[in-house]
């Protein structure tokens, strides 16, 4: 029996198109047909299924809360580390050109085509098939949700953390921009001098590569 492809392994879900499983792997640099358009069904079908999960997982918290923790499940830094953990950076077809630009491990790139992914299965299989596959692929987040503690982003969790240890609060800045005009890729550096500690992220903007920099110093001091 022939060994099923990466991404079905990956993501629990077999296949019955492999034009579909293409697409959604296949960045607009590469050529057409492209993910794009795969990505804005996804991006809907992903709120619908988080947005049910989270109602039936928390019924007694009001619509405020399910907000925030929607958020903090869906946002573009949230998607990109769930795409690196399912292997897309490998998987993505996108053109040299692109490539050596950081377009593949681009955090907005590996978001967008997670969503790709996610639209490309409620073509294939319908609704349940997807929602069955986002569900699979968010299950270690969802147990880990606390209603009462929702998510921070990466920056205010190290400027929360340098406060309390009465440190100076990180500097930033943006050391490189790559690519065209319309498809930019920041390189931000995240500086913390009183403990000599530094690290870069990328992103289509600055804001998500100023996020990813500010995860890598997390990581460095164990947060």
């Amino acid at each position: 029996m022939a060994r099923p492809p990466l991404l079905d392994k990956r993501i629990a879900y077999q296949f019955k198109s492999g034009a579909l499983r293409e697409q959604a792997l296949t960045h607009r640099s590469f050529g057409s047909p492209h993910n794009e358009r795969l990505e804005f069904l996804g991006d809907s079908v992903l709120d619908c299924v988080i947005s049910d999960e989270l109602f039936g997982l928390f019924p007694a918290i009001p619509e405020g809360q399910l907000t925030k923790l929607r958020a903090s499940l869906v946002r573009k830094e949230s998607l990109s580390a769930l795409a690196e953990e399912l292997g897309l950076s490998e998987l993505l077809r996108v053109d040299r050109p692109a490539l050596a630009n950081g377009g593949g491990n681009s955090p907005a790139m590996l978001a967008d085509t997670l969503e790709a992914v996610f639209g490309a299965v409620f073509l294939d299989g319908g609704y349940e098939a997807a929602r069955q596959v986002i569900r699979h692929a968010f299950k270690a987040r969802f147990a880990q949700l606390d209603p009462d503690k929702p998510a921070k982003d990466a920056k205010t969790l190290l400027q929360e953390f340098l406060q309390q240890g009465k440190h100076k609060l990180p500097a930033y800045r943006v050391v490189a921009t790559k690519g065209a005009a319309h498809s930019q890729t920041f390189e931000v550096e995240c500086v913390v001098e009183d403990m000599a500690l530094s690290a870069q992220g990328s992103g289509s903007t600055r804001r998500i590569a100023e996020q990813n920099a500010a995860g890598k110093i997390l990581k460095q001091i164990g947060r």
